[in-house]
């Protein structure tokens, strides 16, 4: 049994990559403007964490935080970007096994180009552009980081690492992927005293100021991330009138992977019976089926309204 589901998994992820129906080329367009502005999010997220983070002796959370406190402990002998291309490396074949295919090619992408970015950019740069103010280096750095990977979000792009091993602990237990990954990131950055401590011969309070300036890009990185990808968490309803709605709806349906629900009406001037197109989405998927819609028809009548709580599958958990 277990064979026959990996064979299906395999068998997803390269259609993922190779859709047996050729995309038209909007949709090319739209994957090749996604890859372009993910690539760009990670090289800002890798100069961000160089310049501003391990140039500065502080430690964010995530695979990449795992790698710095690497970095440090070696005596920079152990390179971030290796070392975190590795660490994922594992957890992708772990969660392989263990979730199938939970990853689009986009996460192996991002995984891959922040590992190299990070690379280029340690050998690039050097030295702190603040040097006398780590604090305003973690500011800025959480800053630059959550900029980039609530960018990425939004384009569904994944940087991987600990949000890996959140979607295989909820697997088995009842909590939340963000709480999980809260608790990686407190204990990545917690354990930078130990290293700053005992490897590093630090006193204890530059130890603890460390494990500080981490709590800070780590509080400032979610802050920014939740103004990007939180404001477009909410949700919209969308009722769309078109002479292709059963095509609309099966997009919706199978592209989207959102409920739909055909109305049945009746037009006021035309007395004409027709269906309408009745679906709730995330505010970040609005745009993308907008767009579809318009490729079907580009006359058709969309309404869109602000839901102030949507409860049920692939939403909020009625509490």
């Amino acid at each position: 049994m277990s064979e026959q589901s990996d064979a299906k998994s395999k068998k997803s992820f390269w259609k993922e990559l190779f859709p047996a129906k050729p995309l038209d080329k909007k949709q090319i367009k739209r994957e090749v403007k996604s890859y372009i502005v993910i690539t760009l999010c990670l090289c800002i997220y890798a100069f961000a964490l160089v310049m501003f983070i391990i140039n500065s002796n502080i430690v964010s959370g995530g695979v990449n935080g795992i790698a710095t406190l690497l970095y440090y402990a070696s005596g920079h002998r152990i390179p971030v970007g290796i070392s975190a291309f590795v660490i994922n490396a594992v957890l992708l074949v772990i969660g392989f096994k263990i979730l199938g295919n939970a990853f689009g090619f986009k996460t192996i992408w991002a995984i891959f180009f922040l590992s190299f970015f990070v690379t280029i950019w340690q050998g690039l740069l050097k030295q702190p552009v603040l040097d006398q103010d780590p604090f305003l280096s973690a500011v800025i750095g959480g800053a630059l980081i959550g900029l980039a990977v609530g960018t990425a979000f939004n384009y569904g792009g994944s940087t991987g690492g600990t949000d890996i091993v959140a979607l295989i602990i909820t697997k088995f237990h009842n909590v939340s992927p963000g709480r999980v990954i809260l608790y990686c990131d407190l204990c990545i950055i917690s354990s930078s005293f130990i290293v700053f401590y005992y490897f590093l011969g630090k006193t204890p309070e530059e130890s603890l100021r460390v494990v500080l300036y981490g709590f800070v890009v780590m509080t400032v990185t979610s802050y920014t991330i939740d103004l990007i990808v939180l404001g477009a968490q909410s949700s919209v309803q969308m009722l769309i009138s078109s002479r292709k709605h059963e095509e609309i709806a099966e997009m919706i349906s199978t592209e989207m992977h959102r409920g739909v629900t055909l109305l049945d009406a009746k037009g006021f001037y035309s007395k004409e019976q027709s269906n309408v197109v009745f679906a709730v989405v995330r505010k970040y998927e609005m745009q993308n089926v907008l767009r579809r819609i318009r490729d079907i028809d580009p006359d058709a009548f969309t309404s869109v309204t602000q839901a102030t709580g949507v409860y049920g599958k692939g939403f909020q958990a009625l509490k």
